[in-house]
């Protein structure tokens, strides 16, 4: 298994040398949403706290580090971490609200979107920070801004995202933190009973998957070169990042990451195909009908069926 990620790590690392643009996009959007998936699986995943308002981290993050550089002329690379703290104070206090007063389920998915469409409505009324028409980021061309005219340079850091991420959540899974958030997530009363502290435990888990999803708005912020408050505070965001660590088998290391390099690809091929022509609309209905087959087939996630399927035929050998 060792030597088969190790493989994989290096295709990963020399592919971009045979791939032409529009095949490296959808490699840095594959890497990207990977990393903000397995940063969402951390709090959903593991500790089956779900959050539908994660967007909203993504858009403190980008927005601070963007008004920094901006306006102060603080590199991204520095601003990003400012961006990670201001979105992991946004994640405490979400966090502090719904576990302190026991909300789960509806409750708390309820209370992350209220937060969301918060946050949506403040930026859209600040003109420091662009209204409604959000910033613009001018392209310079300077690394230390976070510019390149190269997109190799964009998926080399994408992939560190995603490898960092993955390191963490790697990390935590191991540690005495991870084996709270699974009592937490099957049966919270019975793992409080055993002496774990729930509260302080998924108080811990939202700020970091918090802060991690914070650091990416700043890449979601100069890959794009631009911000709009509908866009990164909004509630497509949100599903759009939820939805790798579930096709992909969420409260599993490698179902953020699987699930994105099933989930990409396929919005990027019936945008191709389904878009055109006239046919505004259609590329949403094939994506959605490829995804609800998806779902139907692999009802754990798709890493897990795997998983299963490759233990089975050994079993069987």
């Amino acid at each position: 298994m060792r030597w088969a990620a190790l493989g994989a790590l290096a295709v990963l690392l020399v592919l971009p040398n045979f791939l032409g643009s529009y095949l490296l996009t959808v490699f840095i959007f594959i890497f990207f949403y990977a990393y903000l998936g397995q940063a969402w699986n951390l709090l959903g995943g593991y500790g089956g706290q779900i959050s539908l308002g994660h967007a909203a981290f993504v858009g403190i993050g980008g927005y601070t580090s963007t008004y920094l550089a901006m306006t102060y002329k603080l590199s991204p690379w520095i601003g990003m971490f400012v961006g990670g703290a201001a979105a992991a104070c946004l994640g405490a206090v979400i966090g502090y609200l719904g576990f302190r007063f026991g909300l789960r389920g509806f409750y708390f998915i309820l209370l992350t979107v209220a937060f969301a469409e918060i946050c949506r409505l403040v930026v859209s009324h600040v003109e420091a920070l662009g209204g409604a028409l959000g910033l613009f980021i001018t392209f310079s061309g300077d690394p230390w801004q976070f510019q390149f005219s190269d997109n190799r340079y964009y998926y080399y850091i994408a992939l560190g995202l995603m490898l960092a991420a993955m390191g963490i959540v790697a990390l935590v899974e191991r540690s005495r933190m991870g084996a709270y958030l699974a009592a937490i997530r099957e049966d919270e009363d019975a793992s409080e009973a055993l002496g774990v502290n729930a509260f302080g435990t998924k108080l811990a888990a939202i700020v970091l998957s918090a802060f991690l999803t914070g650091v990416g708005g700043t890449f979601y912020a100069n890959y794009l070169f631009s911000l709009q408050p509908n866009t990164a505070f909004g509630i497509p965001l949100s599903v759009e990042i939820i939805l790798r660590p579930i096709v992909g088998g969420s409260g599993t290391l490698m179902g953020p990451i699987l699930g994105s390099f099933i989930l990409s690809p396929l919005a990027e091929v019936s945008r191709a195909y389904f878009a055109k022509g006239g046919l505004s609309g259609v590329h949403l209905i094939v994506y959605g009908s490829l995804l609800i087959a998806v779902v139907l087939f692999f009802p754990r996630g798709a890493y897990p069926y795997l998983r299963g399927l490759v233990r089975g035929r050994r079993g069987g050998a």
